[in-house]
């Protein structure tokens, strides 16, 4: 699959020297970065020639044959840019989040259907093992009926001088730039939507960021079990795994999982631990790293179901529930009250796009 890749500055960079070239189902057909010195260090990095480096997007469709677009870009430029390679018939997958509004990521998955594309997104905590083991214990019952889940996402990132950091110019950090990444958790690990939510927001004074640093959220799921999130980029406690600390809540016991600690590209540091009545102390599950771990398999499950035709359950239809769910919690954190999810009735009403988003 020959892919245009967009966006090569710190996380785009990364993506370009430390994934995209570990996967034999694609070839790089462009390089596009806007930052010219950004985007020589890259081809020169990768071995590629000069004339496969171009400023935009529109310039590498123009020049390039290309069957797919990855998109590495800020936040703000995902949805437009997504638009800009679906109108040009190319195949998208695209960092998180893909839209800011539920109404735009829906949109988008209109365009790529009505187009015959596909428009994937990488949710790359998905593919850790914890996860994806707390996802199959809760399925099967195996603490029951879940009642309450608390998660804790800290770190701190506060030390560079003001204006000096990127980040901390993101628009809302931590609800659209983190918990993105557990809100799409939420859903999958539980296999439930949310329906409701309560946001408080907060910017310590000595916070750096232009936007909340900091947020208490609470989620009602549509079986009635509440989720107590808190995260925070600007805390001193101890830190945790990037996929945070959960601990569920059953009628029968209690699991507890964390995700995404260590070296992050192996899963090696996934921990999962299971209690119940007859077994009150917690006991560790072994965990298998099945597949590919964190972007990778993102990237090759894109690539898989652009080649095979088949579908491997990671279309952007699925994330549609997980943009509505951190809209809904940054409109509370606006408004002060609880907010209710919801999804655009165009898309949920598309019976074929609503049963595939449950694949």
């Amino acid at each position: 699959m020959r892919l245009i890749h967009v966006g090569l500055g710190g996380w785009g960079g990364n993506w370009a020297r430390n994934v995209v070239p570990n996967e034999e189902l694609i070839s790089v057909a462009a390089l596009v970065e806007p930052d010219e010195k950004t985007r020589n260090a890259a081809l020169a990095d990768l071995g590629l020639p000069d004339t496969l480096g171009f400023a935009s997007l529109a310039a590498a469709l123009n020049e390039v044959e290309a069957d797919a677009v990855l998109l590495t870009t800020p936040a703000v430029t995902h949805a437009p840019l997504a638009r800009e390679a679906l109108s040009a018939g190319k195949h998208v997958l695209v960092e998180k989040p893909f839209a800011a509004t539920a109404e735009e990521a829906a949109a988008l998955v209109a365009t790529a259907d009505d187009a015959g594309l596909l428009i994937h997104v990488s949710q790359n905590y998905r593919y850790y093992p914890a996860p994806q083991a707390a996802r199959d214990l809760l399925s099967r019952k195996a603490v029951g009926e879940v009642v309450a889940i608390n998660i804790d996402f800290r770190q701190w990132d506060n030390d560079l001088p003001v204006g000096t950091h990127p980040h901390y110019r993101f628009p809302h950090p931590l609800l659209h730039d983190m918990a993105i990444h557990h809100f799409d958790l939420i859903r999958m690990v539980t296999g439930e939507e949310a329906r409701a939510v309560f946001a408080k927001s907060s910017a310590p004074s000595f916070s750096k960021y232009d936007d909340e640093a900091a947020a208490a959220v609470i989620i009602e799921l549509d079986s009635g079990a509440t989720v107590s999130y808190r995260g925070s980029w600007v805390s001193r406690g101890e830190p945790t795994a990037w996929a945070g600390e959960w601990q569920i809540d059953g009628s029968d016991g209690e699991v507890f999982f964390t995700s995404r600690l260590g070296p992050i590209e192996d899963g090696a540091g996934d921990v999962v631990e299971v209690r119940d009545a007859a077994n009150p102390e917690r006991r560790a599950l072994p965990l298998t790293v099945s597949g590919l771990v964190d972007r990778a398999g993102s990237l090759h499950a894109f690539a898989h179901d652009i080649l095979t035709g088949e579908s491997t359950g990671h279309h952007g239809r699925d994330n549609v529930g997980s943009i509505a769910l951190m809209e809904a919690a940054t409109r509370s954190a606006e408004t002060g009250l609880f907010e209710a999810v919801t999804v655009p009735v165009r898309f949920e009403d598309l019976d074929d796009r609503k049963e595939q988003a449950h694949v």
